[in-house]
């Protein structure tokens, strides 16, 4: 099965490819992004060898027939997000475009978009289940709406092509020992508190989230390629979400953190949310998470050298 992955230098995309690469030989991956040596790069620093086809956007899609295509082009850093502002809609859009052109001439191929659990919109006062409407106002649109409003626009394409088999998976909350950590999340201020010996500040409001890992995120990929289902959304998630204090309880108990509460802490590129995390699951996708979203931040934490 070949397998055309769009922006290859993305986080979740990385891990993806190294998993990949751990565990089977059934899947030819080819990697596309603006910076080859970049891709090439990630893996060196991880001292991972690599031997996937590594292509800049320009070669798509070179002599392949993919079967699947999968879209990581974006911004995974609410720093990030924030910076690029409304760039967003050029860039979703452009290699979104890029990948259902694709579809237009191949119709066998199946497309995979990453999505976010932004789409949703509001302040996710409780967790979005299938009923929940997604919620923008239009008549006061602000730079947190923009991520929203980008990744609404997608799905909404990906739906009129009733036709064509388009999965959008929306991620909420993702955390991978390869990550940045000095990226602004709330699990990367964790670590770098820990491994730098400092104070982690933060608001005294408890949030809940379910982080997905890349264990989990790749049976989660799997599961969507070889499902007969065809045009549909999923949402990430994992045996069970975590809130914000039972992760500080744990990780000051186990690794030392130290912590402090203040008024006003951290990055809210897309909006304060405080239950950010899915009910919603698809009938008939074959995906078991193993882990819940605490053992699996502590599988992965444990693999970065913080002590």
């Amino acid at each position: 099965m070949n397998i055309g992955i769009l922006g290859a230098s993305s986080q979740i995309a990385k891990d993806l490819i190294l998993s990949f690469n751990e565990e089977d030989n059934d899947h030819n991956i080819v990697m596309f992004s603006r910076s080859p040596e970049k891709v090439a790069n990630q893996f060196k620093n991880l001292n991972v060898s690599i031997g996937y086809p590594n292509l800049e956007y320009a070669d798509f899609p070179s002599a392949y027939d993919f079967d699947v295509l999968i879209n990581f082009v974006g911004v995974g850093d609410p720093a990030q997000a924030k910076e690029m502002g409304a760039k967003i809609f050029e860039v979703t859009e452009q290699y979104d475009d890029l990948a259902m052109c694709y579809l237009q001439a191949h119709s066998f191929c199946k497309y995979i978009f990453m999505s976010s659990g932004a789409v949703y919109g509001g302040d996710f006062e409780e967790a979005v289940d299938k009923d929940t409407v997604a919620k923008v106002n239009v008549n006061n649109l602000k730079s947190t709406d923009w991520y929203t409003i980008a990744k609404l626009y997608a799905e909404a394409k990906h739906r009129a092509m009733s036709d064509r088999s388009i999965i959008d998976v929306r991620v909420f909350n993702y955390f991978s020992c390869t990550q940045d950590i000095n990226a602004r999340f709330l699990v990367t201020d964790i670590v770098r508190a820990i491994k730098n010996k400092g104070v982690l500040k933060t608001s005294a409001v408890n949030i809940v989230r379910d982080y997905i890992t890349p264990p989990d995120f790749y049976r989660l990929i799997l599961s969507i390629i070889y499902s007969s289902k065809k045009n549909y959304p999923i949402d990430c998630y994992t045996k069970s979400p975590v809130d914000k204090f039972s992760l500080l309880s744990f990780f000051q108990k186990e690794l030392g953190l130290t912590y402090e509460i203040v008024e006003c802490a951290g990055i809210n590129s897309t909006g304060f949310k405080e239950n950010y995390f899915s009910n919603f699951r698809v009938p008939n996708i074959d995906f078991n998470p193993r882990f819940e979203s605490l053992s699996g931040l502590v599988n992965e934490i444990r693999k970065i050298e913080v002590n």
